[in-house]
């Protein structure tokens, strides 16, 4: 007997008014699903059912009962496959063990650079920048950073918000201890895997411990080879002033020179009186030590 006619019973003639094992003949057949169903002359349609799959008849011999007993074991036999997927992903300790390894291996890694950005700030017609400032940040090994703005073009606001930037990024180069993505600053949680620019990542969601305005409420995505951030998005934990709300950000990080760094931001907030704002900045060019690097791609 056939694999076919093991699970669904035994062959019988597909003669149309041949005689069935219980002696019934069947009257009329209509499609079911793909399937033929046959049902015998007494219009039996809860007893024995005959389906045809290409040229053969068979009957199906189980009976409702057992149907749901299948069903049921279908739907354990899928929860326990889902079940194991999500083992698949570390745990939040694992994670961040490794995130905090990567991070020391990186940090050795630093060299004197200078890295020139190109901010742009844009209102309500998100193609047309109101502003552009383009900035020199040096930065030298341990936590020394400082900066100069090399060229304004349109709106003042443009420069008041960058030079506010980028005094807020040289103070936390001091110290980053109480800003930096570990556990002494945020709860994590491991929600998904996902894809960023064709590598995996484990996507974990950021709480900050409190409400500070250098920390983020959002998501991180994490390389799951390397351990190093990829991409930060999120919200800030305590808004910077009366004027200033609904301030979102987005955060890439690329390799420059064996550096693995940010280098590129977009940030959105919604100015009283003025309305919604969008400050975007890019790496254009690094100088690192004697060597000259081009930014990274990534960017928004």
């Amino acid at each position: 007997m056939s694999g076919v006619e093991k699970l669904m019973g035994e062959r019988i003639s597909t003669e149309k008014g041949a005689f069935l094992p219980e002696s019934r003949r069947f009257k009329d057949e209509f499609s079911l699903n793909g399937w033929r169903l046959v049902r015998d002359l007494d219009g039996c349609e809860l007893g024995p059912r005959i389906f045809e799959a290409g040229r053969n008849l068979y009957r199906l011999v189980v009976r409702p009962q057992t149907l749901w007993l299948l069903f049921l074991c279908l739907g354990a036999v899928v929860a326990c496959a889902s079940a194991q997927t999500e083992s698949t992903l570390p745990t939040v300790g694992t994670i961040l063990a490794r995130m905090a390894q990567a991070r020391s291996e990186n940090q050795a890694r630093f060299r004197p650079y200078t890295v020139t950005r190109d901010y742009k700030l844009f209102g309500k017609e998100e193609h047309n920048a109101k502003s552009q400032v383009i900035a020199d940040v040096v930065f030298v090994p341990p936590d020394l950073k400082t900066y100069t703005i090399q060229q304004t073009n349109g709106a003042g606001l443009g420069e008041r918000i960058v030079r506010r930037m980028l005094a807020s990024e040289a103070e936390i180069a001091k110290d980053d201890t109480s800003t930096d993505i570990s556990p002494r600053n945020y709860d994590f949680r491991v929600i998904r895997e996902e894809d960023v620019s064709g590598q995996r990542c484990y996507v974990l969601e950021l709480r900050p411990l409190r409400k500070d305005k250098n920390l983020l409420r959002g998501n991180i995505w994490v390389d799951a080879n390397s351990y190093l951030l990829r991409r930060t998005e999120g919200e800030l934990a305590k808004t910077p002033s009366w004027w200033v709300r609904d301030v979102r950000f987005a955060l890439i990080y690329s390799d420059v020179g064996g550096m693995w760094l940010q280098t590129a931001l977009s940030a959105t907030a919604t100015v009283r009186i003025l309305g919604p704002f969008t400050m975007v900045s890019r790496d254009v060019n690094y100088k690192i030590s004697e060597l000259i690097a081009a930014g990274s791609s990534g960017g928004f």
